[in-house]
């Protein structure tokens, strides 16, 4: 196996760089534009989560045809193949909110509102 592209190498050590600073950017965000931010995040169309789970299911086709070779164990395989099903499945529960999370993320902020009430966060999900 010849050694990966420095170039590839540097751009997943800046794509992470950036994913960790999105992170810490989003957490001090004022509620509504955070909000805005994580629509922008999970939208199923061209969002990052689906990049980030394009990216997983390439890496799992070439761990796949590497494993039909013998170059990597095939528990390597299925891992980055199982990890591309739950990060689609995700995607999938995320998708029904998307609309909502833009709806609330174009509200104006509100300085001296009443808060909502409170919500249990505790939801069954449906199978």
């Amino acid at each position: 196996m010849s050694h990966p592209a420095p170039y590839l190498m540097g751009l997943a050590d800046e794509i992470t760089r950036q994913l960790r600073l999105l992170a810490e950017r989003v957490a001090v965000l004022p509620p509504h534009q955070a909000t805005q931010v994580i629509a922008h995040i999970i939208n199923p169309d061209a969002g990052l989560l689906d990049g980030v789970t394009g990216l997983v299911s390439v890496s799992s086709t070439v761990a796949r045809v590497q494993a039909e070779r013998g170059v990597l164990p095939a528990e390597v395989a299925l891992a980055l193949g199982r990890a591309t099903n739950d990060l689609d499945a995700v995607g999938g529960d995320l998708d029904e909110h998307c609309d909502t999370l833009r709806r609330f993320g174009a509200q104006p902020a509100i300085g001296a509102a009443k808060p909502p009430a409170p919500a249990p966060l505790v939801v069954r999900r449906r199978r």
